[in-house]
């Protein structure tokens, strides 16, 4: 089976964390901070807050910006159940903004329709997530100047993009938004087995961050309420989460980021094969914008209705039995079971459910061979013609 992503893991990645095994330290060590040093370096942001995933990531990131009971949320509806969730776990009601139907992104057009009406109405969102799909940053200088005249606060889902930039600068440098959260899964950029990162630029929220991965607890003795006991003392001043991120995953993350550039330069030799590839099929490949540079974390395609009739499902289950791993990407939030039982129905968001009904992704990480990717090439041509 070839998998639509893979984890790349070399012996340098192995040697880092069985080091740490052989160490003093399996938590709270010199790793998990060395990590989020590399990380805040590279993104060129001032803070970094790592966690045991970028679902945790996602969590106290709204903690930190006060989200609430009674507050709204609002985030992309092609996205994971996690860009959501986050919001109803701090009791906030959660909605979305309709993508755009070339980047696949949240349109920034129909996100300023939605304030517009919001507004007359009295229910802004506090918290706005825009979703990095795929790996290609949101058109997040226009969504910063929405924030700036409806007043809510941004936090960058890039899961999908470590490695991306948007108007030749990193994602993760919070130029446009307050937080950036990346996932560390298998299948993603870079790898720390399970992991997630908050980058940020204000201090004060990387201290919520901090107090809400760890229980609410501090040793701090500048956020006690009194002289602590002794050197020993902490304190629980908030309700938080055991959300910390291992020595050993930040072993494996440290590692992983000496090749970071290497994989994503090798996922855009893909996608240009794919595209030359792919071009006399009836399909619609991803669309990149001029001011971004994706990480190519998907590489996703749609059946090209003008041009074929051919069943979506027909297609994935035909090249899966050819041994070809594809998944879709993804079934729109507002449209899972849970999501229908508080409220939400099929035609809200009617651009991400068309792209939901057409879309497959196709296999694409940087250890991918040629010989690979021409076989699921020459697998898709003769089923489809």
């Amino acid at each position: 089976m070839i998998p639509y992503g893979k984890q790349n893991i070399n012996q340098d990645d192995i040697k880092s964390v069985i080091k740490v095994l052989k160490s003093d330290y399996l938590t709270q060590g010199p790793k998990v901070p060395l990590f989020e040093k590399k990380i805040s370096k590279y993104c060129n942001a001032k803070f970094s807050v790592a966690s045991n995933s970028a679902s945790s990531a996602l969590h106290i990131a709204c903690l930190a910006l006060g989200l609430k009971k009674g507050d709204r949320l609002w985030t992309s509806p092609n996205s994971f159940v996690a860009s959501a969730n986050c919001g109803l776990y701090c009791g906030a009601k959660v909605d979305f903004v309709d993508i755009d139907p070339f980047s696949y992104n949240m349109c920034p057009n129909k996100l300023e329709e939605k304030l517009i009406h919001a507004k007359k109405k009295n229910k802004l969102p506090k918290i706005l997530i825009p979703v990095h799909f795929a790996g290609q940053s949101c058109d997040m200088k226009k969504i910063n100047l929405l924030s700036k005249d409806y007043g809510f606060n941004i936090i960058e889902d890039a899961s999908h993009a470590l490695g991306s930039k948007y108007l030749k600068k990193h994602v993760g440098g919070c130029q446009y938004s307050n937080i950036t959260i990346f996932s560390f899964h298998p299948v993603k950029i870079i790898t720390t087995a399970e992991g997630g990162i908050a980058t940020t630029n204000d201090k004060k929220l990387l201290t919520r961050m901090q107090l809400f991965r760890t229980h609410g607890i501090t040793r701090n003795s500048k956020l006690m309420t009194k002289k602590p006991h002794g050197d020993w003392h902490y304190q629980q001043i908030d309700l938080g989460f055991n959300y910390r991120m291992t020595e050993l995953h930040a072993a494996l993350g440290i590692s992983q980021m000496k090749r970071l550039d290497e994989f994503v330069k090798k996922r855009h030799i893909l996608k240009k094969r794919y595209d030359n590839l792919l071009s006399k099929l009836p399909i619609i490949k991803p669309y990149l914008s001029s001011n971004t540079y994706s990480a190519l974390h998907l590489y996703p395609i749609q059946i090209d209705r003008r041009k074929s009739s051919f069943s979506r499902l027909k297609l994935f289950n035909e090249l899966r039995k050819k041994n070809i791993g594809v998944n879709v990407h993804y079934i729109p939030i507002h449209t899972q079971p849970y999501y229908l039982n508080i409220g939400f129905k099929y035609g809200d968001f009617p651009i991400a459910e068309k792209y939901y009904q057409n879309t497959i992704s196709l296999p694409l990480f940087p250890n991918m061979s040629f010989d690979e990717q021409n076989q699921i090439v020459h697998s898709l041509t003769n089923i489809l013609q």
